[in-house]
């Protein structure tokens, strides 16, 4: 539980990183690339506790698959509560097939 934490941590800081300066379409590239590098740097600081706590508990085939699982859980809330974006039938059913996806990585241990 405490990797799923981190990872959810380390995914809003990446998130903003990403895709924060969107809302901010006048401001230069290259402060926007440094304000990200720096935003990034705080990523970092959970991510890697996060895959170094849970390696041994996950392999690294479910780290990443719980990573992709948590990027896409925080985007869809990033992008519905920061950019105002909706929530469309078809994203949820992407996401419902990437859970799938999470089923098979898990085999035998659900």
């Amino acid at each position: 539980m405490r990797t799923v934490l981190l990872l959810i941590v380390s995914n809003t800081f990446m998130t903003f990183a990403w895709y924060g300066h969107l809302k901010y379409r006048s401001v230069p590239l290259w402060k926007v690339i440094l304000v990200s590098w720096g935003i990034a740097f705080f990523e970092y600081c959970f991510q890697v506790p996060a895959n170094r706590i849970g390696f041994g508990e996950f392999n690294a085939y479910q780290l990443k698959i719980i990573q992709e699982v948590v990027t896409l859980a925080v985007f869809a809330v990033f992008a519905w509560l920061y950019l105002g974006e909706d929530l469309r039938w078809n994203y949820v059913g992407s996401f419902a097939c990437i859970l799938g996806a999470v089923a098979f990585a898990f085999w035998g241990r659900l």
